[in-house]
């Protein structure tokens, strides 16, 4: 096979995928050159360490989170950055926060910078919902599990945080059985009882 049709295929999977990862290479039965030598040529740039995408391709609304995705494929979007996702805070984080399993490793230093927060059980498993940025998988916590983890975890981003992603849940007319629910496997109910009759 030539040079220019294995460039050809590196592009499509760059268009399929959005972010491109050197592993991802294998699919196309290509060596990791070949991305050094696209970046040269102005057809791919970097955008961290590990990460390529097409050259001059606006970036979307939630890159940087698309990014850390590529980054910690088993990592699922929490607190502050979920918050964001789901439009339910004015804040912008500058790390991205990620939830992974307790006994999973730590991801490397690199960009974009990640917050780690280490959960277990089924405080990590529930209420994850899948969704697609720039072709790459994003898993992020649903409203009702987030707000229920910004009350778990006050003591790391404020009560006044979790007290203001509560008014904004119920501005946009969440489930409440379902921030019941998320509420009681957090261990968060009686924590957040007050605050919800006070925004009732």
């Amino acid at each position: 096979m030539t040079t220019r049709s294995k460039i050809e295929e590196i592009l499509a999977l760059t268009r399929r995928h959005g972010i491109l990862r050197p592993r991802d290479l294998v699919a196309v039965d290509a060596p990791r050159s070949y991305l050094q030598r696209m970046v040269a040529r102005g057809v791919l740039e970097r955008t961290a360490r590990g990460l390529y995408r097409l050259a001059g391709h606006e970036a979307a609304e939630h890159h940087s989170t698309a990014e850390a995705c590529k980054r910690v494929p088993h990592g699922v979007v929490c607190l502050l950055s979920a918050l964001r996702f789901h439009d339910l805070t004015t804040q912008a984080p500058f790390e991205v926060w990620m939830a992974i399993d307790v006994k999973a490793r730590a991801p490397v230093a690199g960009y974009p910078p990640l917050r780690i927060v280490r959960m277990s059980g089924e405080a990590r498993s529930a209420g994850i919902e899948e969704h697609r940025v720039e072709g790459v998988a994003v898993r992020v916590y649903s409203t009702a599990k987030t707000v229920a983890d910004c009350f778990k975890y006050r003591n790391k981003i404020g009560l006044d945080v979790a007290v203001e992603a509560l008014r904004d849940y119920r501005r946009a007319r969440g489930s409440m059985n379902d921030l019941w629910r998320f509420a009681r496997t957090c261990r968060v109910a009686n924590v957040m009882r007050p605050y919800l009759e006070a925004t009732a």
